[in-house]
C-alpha cells in the first residue's frame, strides 16, 4: 500500500521508529559498566575513610589518604596505634585492592575479549591462506602441450 496522505510522516509522534542498533547501545552500556566500576569503588573508599576516622581517631583527609593509598597497592602510608584499627586496614587492604581490580576487569574484560576474538579471527583467516598458498606450491603443473 503506498503512503497516503492521512499517514503521519517517520518522524513525527505516532510514526513507525527505526529500533537501536546493537552497536548504538554498546557505548551506553560501556558507561553503566564504568559508573558501577567508579561507584563500587567510591563506596570502599567511604567506607574504609569514615572506619578509620572512627577507629584511628585521624582526619578524614588522613584517613581517605590512608584508605587509597590502600586501594592502589602502595601500602599504609603511616603506621597505626590501634589494634581495632589495624584489623579494620588489614581486611579493608582485601576488599579495597579486590574491588579496584573487579573494577578493571568488569570495565575492560569486554574490551580484551572482543580483542580476543578478533586476533584469533585474523589469525584463522591467516592460516587459511597460507594453506590454499601451500596446496597451490604442491599441484603439479597441467599438461605443457604437445612434447617434441
Amino acid at each position: 500500500m503506498a503512503a497516503g496522505a492521512n499517514d503521519p510522516p517517520s518522524n513525527a509522534p505516532g510514526g513507525p521508529r527505526a529500533e537501536p542498533s546493537a552497536g548504538s547501545r554498546r557505548p551506553r552500556r560501556y558507561w553503566h559498566r564504568v559508573g558501577a566500576s567508579v561507584g563500587a569503588i567510591g563506596l570502599v573508599l567511604a567506607i574504609g575513610t569514615f572506619g578509620l576516622h572512627a577507629l584511628a581517631s585521624v582526619s578524614y583527609l588522613n584517613a581517605f589518604y590512608f584508605e587509597s593509598m590502600l586501594a592502589t597497592g602502595q601500602g599504609p602510608p603511616f603506621p597505626l596505634t590501634t589494634g581495632a584499627s589495624k584489623l579494620f586496614a588489614s581486611a579493608m587492604a582485601f576488599v579495597s585492592v579486590g574491588s579496584v581490580v573487579t573494577g578493571l576487569v568488569f570495565v575492560l574484560g569486554p574490551l580484551a575479549g572482543r580483542l580476543w576474538r578478533e586476533g584469533i579471527q585474523k589469525a584463522e583467516e591467516e592460516a587459511r591462506r597460507l594453506e590454499r598458498r601451500w596446496e597451490r606450491s604442491r599441484d603439479p603443473p597441467g599438461p605443457r602441450g604437445p612434447g617434441p
